[in-house]
């Protein structure tokens, strides 16, 4: 399982989580909806106590990703596999242009 903390500028907008059975979920912070209810990441993921959950990687997330020869060089420096989204995600997108970032939270497995 892999997570990463979603942030709103610099305010904890909620949790991305790859499960190991290949879904992905997305929460939104508690603080955040009680404090920023109208501050949505994507109008397709309102902010609410809803666990949004796909089989695949968010499109809105998909879409910080590089592209083209950007994500060519991400996958050769970092050695990911382009198929790897959520890899690629927490590799390339901790200071993406724009009001949204993404943190790996690192897991005791990972260490």
């Amino acid at each position: 399982m892999r997570q990463a903390k979603i942030f709103y500028n610099t305010i904890l907008a909620g949790i991305l989580t790859e499960t190991d059975d290949g879904y992905y979920t997305y929460q939104y912070n508690e603080d955040y909806i009680a404090n920023y209810p109208e501050s949505f990441i994507t109008f397709s993921m309102p902010v609410n106590d809803t666990l949004y959950k796909e089989n695949r990687l968010f499109p809105f997330f998909e879409g910080l990703i590089p592209e083209g020869w950007l994500l060519d060089i991400a996958t050769k420096n970092w050695k990911i596999n382009p198929n790897d989204r959520m890899g690629l995600l927490l590799a390339c997108c901790k200071n993406c242009i724009g009001a949204v970032s993404v943190e790996s939270i690192m897991n005791q497995d990972d260490e």
